[in-house]
């Protein structure tokens, strides 16, 4: 990461984005895939026949251009730029594939192999590059640069592809498009029930959408003499670009199809280092300690801990004065135990209330012991130390 690298790109490859620059494989993406194919096809008729051929081919390899330049340089996908730049290569794909058949007379069955051969030389530039063509993986710069162009080439493939089953074999427009869904559900079905693998059926799905979006709209706009429906490139065109606009606007506001990734201060410093710049998550951290002296300490902060031994005043309030402890009465020194208790005897329990009940006969308990009170009285002996009581001493 501090290299400016991600881990999923290798030694060698260039700064990668934070986050994918394609959508999520959803549904909507299928439909509106189909959708931008069909509108492609609609709108590329209605300006060759419109304006002048090599105009709207001018007109069409400008709207790509900008198209890429917005996509390359947002640095995550944005449903709005992303479908922008999908339109824009339907559009001019076409004029490509058409410029060849119409204006230097190719057939469709050159063009087709023509664009097959080209695709095949972009994918195996890509393996070999990077060593994925999974869409997943469209991290980088490089990767998304591999990725238009196989999106370009297979616009051009399909249409290509679709022309010369509606004009050459002659099946027409609605039998090119039933034909062609029907084939687009193989690689589906054998990936669902089969395990095909997803990479390889999701580019034999990808190609053939473009055949079969530009079948369905040649069969409704051309006239009927040519088999179609007599609706008109305009109009196919214009509505197909507002059912598109609505639907990217709804991906855009619900995010149904982009890819999350984790906030916090390791991935946004990370993504900024994927992206080559080497500088810190400043929003994340908090504010440096101030280093300006404190009043009444000094330069430093915190304090330096004393190097001189202190007293204890210094640390902590002084302790109490100690009490002289005292002890059991009669057993300690003087001034560490309490005065001692008076020789007198104790008065009997009878003086301090009603005499003692004499013990009944009957009772089964051994009469109460009346002299503890005396004995308890009497005092202990004096103890002798080096011929001293301890009040000699």
């Amino acid at each position: 990461m501090m290299t400016g690298q991600a881990w999923w790109d290798g030694p060698g490859r260039p700064a990668g984005y934070a986050a994918s620059k394609v959508p999520l494989i959803t549904a909507y993406f299928w439909i509106i895939k189909l959708l931008t194919t069909a509108m492609g096809e609609a709108t590329s008729d209605y300006m060759v026949r419109t304006i002048n051929p090599v105009t709207a081919v001018l007109l069409g390899f400008a709207g790509f251009v900008i198209a890429m330049y917005l996509q390359f340089r947002t640095e995550r996908y944005v449903a709005g730029i992303y479908w922008l730049a999908v339109v824009m290569v339907a559009v001019f794909g076409t004029m490509a594939a058409d410029v060849l058949h119409i204006k230097f007379h190719v057939p469709y069955a050159a063009s087709t192999t023509f664009y097959a051969i080209v695709l095949t030389v972009i994918f195996v530039l890509w393996y070999r590059s990077e060593g994925t063509l999974s869409i997943h993986s469209i991290r980088t710069p490089r990767r998304e640069a591999f990725y238009w162009a196989t999106v370009l080439a297979t616009f051009a493939l399909g249409t290509a592809v679709g022309d010369l089953t509606a004009r050459t074999l002659h099946l027409g427009y609605l039998a090119s498009g039933v034909v062609f869904t029907m084939l687009i559900m193989v690689p589906t079905v054998a990936h669902w029930r089969f395990g095909m693998n997803p990479i390889l059926a999701f580019w034999i799905a990808y190609v053939l959408t473009r055949p079969v979006g530009a079948s369905y709209a040649d069969y409704v706009a051309f006239p009927r003499k040519f088999g179609g429906l007599d609706a008109g490139h305009g109009e196919v065109a214009l509505v197909l670009t507002v059912i598109i606009i609505g639907l990217v606007a709804y991906l855009a506001v619900t995010r149904l199809d982009v890819e999350e990734v984790a906030e916090g201060p390791g991935s946004r410093a990370a993504a900024r280092h994927r992206r080559g710049v080497a500088q810190e998550a400043d929003e994340f951290r908090s504010p440096p300690r101030s280093t300006a002296p404190r009043p009444g300490v000094g330069h430093r902060w915190p304090p330096p801990r004393p190097t001189e031994p202190r007293g204890l005043s210094e640390y902590r309030p002084p302790r109490r004065p100690a009490e002289p402890r005292r002890g059991p009465a009669g057993y300690g020194p003087a001034g560490y135990g309490p005065a001692p208790r008076s020789a007198e005897p104790r008065r009997g329990p009878g003086e301090y209330g009603p005499a003692l009940r004499p013990a009944d006969p009957r009772s089964r308990r051994e009469p109460l012991d009346t002299d503890w009170d005396a004995d308890w009285a009497a005092p202990p002996p004096r103890q002798q130390e080096n011929g001293l009581s301890w009040d000699d001493q």
